[in-house]
């Protein structure tokens, strides 16, 4: 089970606005790589700043509902406005682990977080994004397989930028939820390999 699964709804809920985005001229790739240049801004707001202003921390569940509704904006426009492209395709796939990388890498700024587990996070982060999208080589659809995809990713963070921000977590905090993150993503890996082969095998 994923977040994900709720994406459906949540499209609903954007659709009138993204009608409107697609009247003013904005594009899905615009919408990508705007995206992910703010999210490497707010990470290094958060990473310079927050030692000194913990406040800083709460951009953190900010940005990342408001990513995730770009997110699904930018799937929007190219799907049902005519927008999709192979560089869109790279845009998409490459800018959300990128700007995954720098949001995770931002709790860096914590006193006395331990690097290696947030750097794990990162790594493993990116794996599962990159077995979704071997689904598409062997013949089955990018896999969104739980249980920490994206979305569900955002959200942990999401909570964890409050509560530092509250000044209700600390490094061990941090480290203990990362690194059960980080081992739930190892997880997802195996369950976006095995759903894809198990697709593809039924299509063969």
């Amino acid at each position: 089970m994923s977040i994900y699964a709720l994406k459906g709804r949540f499209q609903d809920l954007l659709r009138p606005g993204v009608r409107g985005l697609y009247r003013l001229g904005v594009t899905a790739n615009m919408v990508t790589l705007g995206a992910a240049l703010v999210s490497l801004a707010v990470a290094a707001g958060v990473f310079w700043q927050a030692p000194a202003h913990p406040g800083w921390y709460a951009l953190l569940p900010v940005w990342m509902l408001l990513r995730m509704a770009l997110n699904a904006v930018d799937g929007m426009l190219a799907r049902e406005f005519g927008q999709q492209s192979r560089p869109g395709a790279y845009y998409n796939e490459l800018s959300d682990v990128i700007a995954d990388a720098a949001l995770y890498l931002s709790l860096l700024a914590v006193p006395g977080v331990h690097a290696p587990v947030l750097w794990a996070l990162v790594w493993l982060a990116a794996l599962t994004e990159y077995t979704g999208v071997l689904g598409l080589m062997v013949g089955a659809s990018r896999r969104y397989d739980g249980p920490m995809g994206k979305s569900d990713r955002a959200l942990i963070i999401g909570v964890l930028g409050i509560a530092l921000a509250g000044g209700w977590a600390g490094a061990r905090v941090v480290d203990a939820v990362v690194t059960l993150v980080a081992l739930l993503c190892a997880v997802t890996v195996f369950n976006r390999v095995r759903q894809g082969l198990r697709e593809a095998g039924a299509r063969a």
